[in-house]
């Protein structure tokens, strides 16, 4: 990929890497990473701006974020009101409202480091939209993690060059594994307090054998 970087003009390098970012963080499933790193590479070389690279990188992840959280928003109620009707145990109106609480306490955490898992950096943006987390809080975590990724992603493989990627994609899997036990815990915890929250809500049943008065 670095040959082919050298062999097109800079300002197509600038509109590549921002888009193919920008998609994967539409939730499309391209490799956003991968020209990050290959692009750094080309930095290094002299080829692009490192700079500049990285600031339009943070603008498409950032701007893509925000697009898969409005198409989210938009139209995941659909797609969850499908799921539900076809799986009921997984994406029925409890499981929703547990993974509701759950992402309203720690959403902007996920999207944060979300940003640096290969999974979520495709999944954070719709599914902060579909579960309702506030765009404000959404905004301000998605720009966070966004700047922190482009800039740590340029600037070591400018530093270090391909290596850098073989260090991202270890980092990613651990992360992810980290991101499943803690999303687990999560859960089960939420879980737990919405069931406690429906007992409460129950209203007491009659004593039926009780002696009227």
């Amino acid at each position: 990929m670095i040959e082919w970087l050298e062999s097109i003009p800079p300002g197509v390098i600038y509109l590549v890497v921002a888009l193919i970012i920008g998609l994967e963080s539409v939730g499309i499933p391209l490799p956003g990473e991968i020209t990050l790193v290959s692009a750094g590479v080309a930095a290094a070389q002299g080829v692009v701006d490192p700079v500049l690279l990285g600031v339009l990188a943070a603008a498409g992840a950032i701007s893509g974020d925000s697009i898969g959280y409005v198409v989210g928003k938009r139209y995941g109620r659909a797609l969850l009101g499908w799921l539900g009707r076809k799986m009921p145990k997984h994406f029925g109106p409890k499981p929703v409202r547990q993974a509701e609480r759950a992402f309203d306490r720690w959403g902007a955490w996920a999207v944060f480091g979300g940003r640096f898992v290969a999974l979520l950096r495709i999944l954070a943006g719709p599914l902060a939209g579909i579960l309702g987390m506030k765009y404000g809080r959404f905004l301000v975590a998605n720009a966070a993690g966004g700047i922190a990724w482009a800039g740590t992603v340029t600037t070591l493989s400018y530093v270090f060059g391909l290596v850098a990627g073989q260090w991202f994609h270890r980092f990613s899997w651990v992360a992810l594994v980290i991101t499943v036990l803690i999303s687990w815990l999560i859960a089960r915890t939420m879980r737990r307090r919405v069931e406690a929250e429906d007992d409460a809500d129950e209203p007491a049943e009659l004593d039926t054998d009780a002696p009227v008065k």
